[in-house]
């Protein structure tokens, strides 16, 4: 057992080197967590990373790095021993000569090769997949990015953090010799929204809403709350309830089906072209400055204006935190199916008089002013 100084953290690290056979290989121990790396001594750098799941993967450190950095070579045994040893060899002398140069890659295919590499659970993949797609790269070649073309986008929320983990496997692919985020900032930090929206605007919104998937998911949003990826994937459409199974949280969620949303709702809610709609529904609408999860916030600001308790709003919310964390989360079961139904009534009774009255006369009614 060697230590070694970690240039990232100022501490040494322990380095468990033996000779990698094939009898070793097969009888390495798993570790209880995680993952843990063996080197191999006959090739400085050259190593095996074991999985608790028992998946077995060559590496190699890039010795041109400042931090340790792993590169996979492949997986044992659909690759051999011998074959990653050699490969380590090459990769090793290469960086060491300086005639390691980027592989071309387009940044469309780079991205399909990251999300499928990538253990990422479903929604959490589609939610990178939009958003590595926002920065419009198209065809380029991965080699070819400058951060000139990524600073415009590195302030829409969330994508700092997913481009950046994008280019660090793309370093480490040999797609680009530097990452063109080395040298950036991560952005402010972002101001949680606080958009409300009226009885009038609401009411705008609803009437402009085409008759495509993309109004009727527009129209659940308002009447459920949910988020938008959720609607969209909605999985089933029950006699009382709508579910989805595809979730932010990763858990099987179901509300009660109002009367309006029974209406509403019709599978499939598949959708893409989202800003090219929302900009259509803007300027059909007359409403600026909202976005499609204001209506989340406004279904829940609504229903505590009407009356419902939180954890009632949570559970509808599919939220695990606020009244659902802790020991409250592992010991209460119940679901507060009749205390949700009555909210969703409670909910479309209010939008049903909203949408039956003028913008003026809505806002001026006073029965109404909880939707303010």
């Amino acid at each position: 057992m060697l230590s070694r100084p970690n240039a990232q953290k100022g501490r040494a690290y322990s380095v468990a080197k033996i000779a990698l056979t094939d009898v070793t290989l097969k009888t390495l121990p798993l570790p209880l967590k995680g993952q843990k790396s063996y080197w191999d001594a006959a090739v400085p750098g050259f190593g095996v990373r074991v999985s608790q799941g028992g998946a077995k993967t060559f590496v190699v450190l890039d010795p041109r790095a400042r931090v340790r950095v792993a590169e996979s070579i492949g997986r044992y045994p659909r690759i051999s021993l011998q074959d990653a040893r050699q490969d380590a060899r090459r990769r090793l002398a290469e960086a060491t000569l300086g005639k390691g140069s980027a592989r071309p890659v387009r940044a469309s295919v780079a991205i399909k090769s990251f999300l499928s590499e990538s253990d990422l659970k479903e929604r959490t993949r589609k939610d990178y997949r939009l958003l590595l797609n926002r920065l419009r790269l198209g065809e380029t070649k991965l080699a070819d990015v400058k951060p000139a073309d990524l600073e415009k986008r590195l302030s829409i929320p969330g994508m700092y953090p997913v481009a950046r983990a994008f280019f660090k496997w793309a370093y480490r692919k040999h797609y680009v010799d530097v990452s063109p985020m080395a040298r950036m900032k991560a952005p402010a930090a972002y101001a949680a929204r606080e958009r409300v929206l009226s009885a009038d605007e609401l009411n705008r919104i609803w009437r402009a809403c085409p008759d495509d998937a993309f109004g009727r998911v527009v129209k659940l949003l308002i009447l459920t709350g949910q988020r938008r990826g959720e609607i969209s994937g909605l999985s089933s459409i029950g006699a009382d309830r709508l579910t989805f199974a595809d979730t932010k949280n990763g858990r099987a969620h179901s509300i009660p089906l109002g009367d309006k949303a029974r209406d509403v709702a019709v599978l499939p809610l598949k959708f893409t072209q989202w800003d090219k709609a929302k900009k259509r529904l803007d300027e059909e609408s007359g409403v600026s400055d909202w976005t499609l999860h204001d209506l989340r916030r406004t279904f829940a600001s609504g229903l505590a204006a009407l009356g419902v308790q939180l954890h009632v709003i949570e559970r509808l919310l599919n939220h695990l935190s606020g009244s659902f964390k802790g020991v409250v989360g592992v010991y209460q079961r119940y679901d507060f199916w009749p205390e949700m139904s009555a909210a969703i009534w409670s909910w479309e009774l209010h939008l049903l008089a909203v949408l039956e009255l003028s913008g003026t006369q809505a806002l001026n009614d006073p029965d109404l002013s909880a939707m303010r």
